[in-house]
């Protein structure tokens, strides 16, 4: 029988927005190790239920919580609708609502569709983050989450999380951070995002982005047992009586992978990467500046700037991957595999296509 060709994948050197990155080579290796490991079923699979235990354990350190709890999920998506999922079980009104900036990621309203549940989005501020009086305005009794967001999507800002959650728990409501992408690299910066910097009840983080870990690799970390115990179900056929996951069998090469990442990695390597692409994402920002492009400041690595469309389009048609934001800017994230050198050569067809 004559083999079938299949295609390589696809090459990241011209990618330049996506919120993922090539993995590190040792995640990379224990990922395949334990691609066929089912951590769904912890008391069948023992080894990487353990290895699930330290990858959560060292999640905490990164976020700031001491005796972290949790699981490896597929991504933030999975771990914000675990987040809604929690406190729409915990909370005791009929009609609970989520309350979100509009920067929030659309996972949100995945999870408001799915659970039920109403999600009120609210303004940002002249500066993306979530605008606090609105926020106070939109909670009432019925509120039983508040979503802050650490490293936007769109912009790279971080909410004022104290503050967020003040209000919340003022309300009776439960406190979700989404650090899905901007977990890795806060750590480095003077930002207020973390366990330790407030009293946050659930965060997503995730190593598949800036902790280079394969993907599917998610974070969910919750600071009480009561979060876990809202989202358990019995499993009575498994040899593990009840789980709290969304997803049910999981390939233990998002444990693996992510434990191996982040024991490679944390703290020096990622602070070096940090340091790195926030250099080039400063880089980039100088670039469109003196080219008289309006530019919004990277407070973390990602770029948004204001270019014609037939600009956008003739840079995609060079080859780079790049997306706009909801308002249209171009948005470029400032990935570890992003280097300065695909960068230059970005600027410069960026000068080739408005010449």
């Amino acid at each position: 029988m004559q083999r079938v060709r299949r295609p390589q994948p696809q090459a990241f050197d011209r990618v330049l927005s996506s919120m993922c990155t090539v993995p590190h080579p040792e995640a990379h290796e224990e990922a395949v190790r334990f691609l066929a490991a089912n951590p769904g079923d912890p008391a069948t699979y023992e080894t990487v239920a353990e290895l699930e235990r330290e990858a959560v354990d060292l999640l905490g350190e990164i976020a700031g919580l001491d005796s972290a709890l949790g699981y490896i999920a597929s991504g933030g998506t999975e771990a914000n609708i675990q987040a809604a999922r929690a406190a729409r079980n915990r909370a005791e009104t009929r009609a609970p609502n989520i309350v979100a900036p509009e920067s929030a990621h659309f996972s949100l309203t995945k999870a408001a569709e799915v659970l039920g549940m109403e999600l009120r989005t609210v303004p940002v501020d002249a500066d993306y983050r979530a605008d606090l009086d609105a926020v106070a305005a939109a909670v009432d009794a019925d509120t039983a989450l508040v979503v802050g967001v650490a490293g936007t999507t769109e912009y790279g800002r971080v909410d004022p999380i104290p503050e967020l959650t003040a209000i919340a728990h003022d309300a009776g409501a439960r406190m979700h951070v989404d650090a899905s992408w901007g977990g890795f690299v806060l750590p480095f910066t003077d930002h207020s995002w973390s366990f330790a910097d407030a009293p946050i009840d659930s965060m997503a983080i995730d190593p598949h982005k800036f902790g280079q870990a394969p993907v599917p690799a998610g974070g969910f970390l919750a600071r009480d047992r009561a979060t876990l115990d809202a989202l358990a179900v019995d499993t009575p056929y498994l040899e593990t009586t009840s789980q709290a996951t969304l997803t049910g069998t999981r390939s233990g090469a998002g444990v693996a992978g992510a434990l191996a990442a982040m024991e490679a990695l944390w703290p020096d390597g990622y602070r070096e990467s940090y340091r790195d692409q926030q250099a080039n994402a400063d880089y980039l920002a100088r670039a469109f500046s003196t080219r008289g492009i309006e530019t919004v400041d990277p407070e973390l690595p990602l770029v948004a700037a204001s270019l014609s469309p037939s600009t956008f389009d003739a840079l995609r048609e060079a080859g780079w991957r790049i997306s706009r934001t909801a308002s249209g800017e171009l948005r470029i994230v400032c990935m570890p595999h992003v280097t300065r050198e695909a960068l230059e050569a970005f600027v410069s067809d960026l000068d080739r296509v408005r010449s």
